[in-house]
């Protein structure tokens, strides 16, 4: 099987190779975490002289007797050479109850080298943090960025191209389908399908799955906009779904830790201030999302400009935030290891009181770090404009920021 390399992660794993902790890699299902665990297992053939590499993909039938810690302890007790440098991949090793107890032991033992992926994320504050706590390293994979999507095609960068990941997004299974009608959507849902009912429904115990999807078709709706689990409750009681705020926030937390879509909370610039109320949700793939509701690009652009923004920001390993200035807003100020970035997103600048709105937040912060206006296909203030950089956003997603 030929792999597509995404040395945006792999390059950040290998130097954790032979390491004393646990590698795990995280994100939603189907975006790719496997290859890349698969491409950290040829790298290990090709640098490391006798390698034993034991695999376990719990999506496959040949591991469902791994049940539990006390079946994955019986299954490896034969796979360790003496002599060898050992290393384990476990491929959704949430599937295996209590695996945490076998990594913690393997790991004292210094027996493996030890990797696994994961679709959800109790894994790492529950499972991991309590048995490992300092003892693994995560690593989020994301669904394919713009410049990935274009490598994955085969395509060029161009406004067709652009306008076609705005459509059908970064699920990297894509790649083998045509990107035509509704073959994409079709394969899309199918995915959505099961995000819904392996890592939300079955890993949570949600018992109301019509609420559940609801709520999907409201955050897929409505994404980019300022939610409370108290508004959302009174529009579903508007549509005859009487639900209390705290289940709402329930469901929605059962839908972040599936990765299914990103919670962004309300930062105050310039301190340290975190609100608690008024948060914004984004798909992790934008394709997932036009799944659901449909690709209606006159009515749903704005959105899926902010959502692709936003995920490109989480590429670059941004920790990433709607930015609160007194009674202004900025759309994302993104924190990495103490630099940050601003950026604004707009569909065009052709009125002034939008140019004054998008600029005149941005010039009112205190502080040198870059600032973006990011626009979907105008540029007509030209580059910098009062040390704002104004991009199209074809440009910013082949940025690296």
């Amino acid at each position: 099987m030929k792999l597509i390399e995404r040395p945006i992660y792999t390059n950040r794993i290998i130097p954790f190779i032979d390491r004393q902790v646990i590698k795990v890699l995280t994100g939603q299902r189907r975006v790719g975490k496997s290859y890349v665990m698969m491409q950290l297992m040829d790298h290990i053939r090709n640098t490391v002289v006798d390698a034993n590499i034991i695999y376990i993909n719990m999506e496959m039938e040949d591991f469902i007797p791994i049940i539990s810690n006390i079946e994955l302890n019986e299954y490896l007790k034969d796979k360790w050479i003496e002599g060898k440098p050992n290393y384990l991949f476990i491929d959704e090793v949430q599937e295996i109850a209590s695996f945490e107890r076998s990594l913690r032991s393997l790991l004292a033992k210094n027996t493996y080298d030890i990797y696994c992926t994961g679709s959800n994320a109790n894994m790492l504050s529950g499972e991991l943090a309590t048995y490992l706590s300092g003892r693994y390293v995560a690593f989020h994979i994301h669904s394919l960025n713009y410049q990935e999507f274009l490598q994955f095609h085969g395509l060029e960068n161009s406004f067709e191209s652009l306008l076609k990941y705005l459509k059908y997004g970064g699920m990297p299974f894509l790649a083998n389908l045509d990107l035509e009608d509704d073959t994409p959507f079709e394969y899309l849902r199918n995915v959505y399908s099961t995000i819904l009912l392996k890592d939300v429904v079955a890993r949570e115990n949600i018992r109301n799955v019509s609420f559940l999807e609801n709520l999907v078709a409201y955050l897929a709706d409505n994404m980019g906009s300022l939610f409370s689990a108290s508004n959302i409750s009174k529009y579903l009681k508007s549509q005859k779904t009487d639900i209390s705020p705290q289940l709402t926030i329930n469901y929605l937390r059962a839908l972040v830790n599936a990765y299914f879509v990103h919670k962004v909370v309300r930062s105050e610039i310039g301190g340290l201030k975190i609100f608690e109320i008024g948060e914004k949700y984004y798909f992790e793939d934008i394709g997932l999302r036009n799944s659901i509701l449909g690709f209606n690009q006159r009515a749903d652009l704005h959105k899926l400009l902010e959502n692709v923004v936003y995920i490109h920001l989480l590429h670059q390993g941004y920790t990433v935030y709607v930015g609160k200035l007194g009674n202004k807003e900025i759309d994302f100020t993104g924190d990495r290891n103490g630099t940050k970035i601003y950026v604004q997103v707009c569909l065009t600048l052709y009125h002034e009181e939008t140019i004054e709105r998008e600029f005149g937040n941005l010039r009112e912060i205190q502080d040198n770090y870059p600032k973006y206006v990011v626009t979907f296909n105008d540029a007509i203030l030209g580059e910098n404009h009062g040390g704002i950089l104004q991009k199209n956003l074809i440009d910013f997603l082949m940025m690296t920021i």
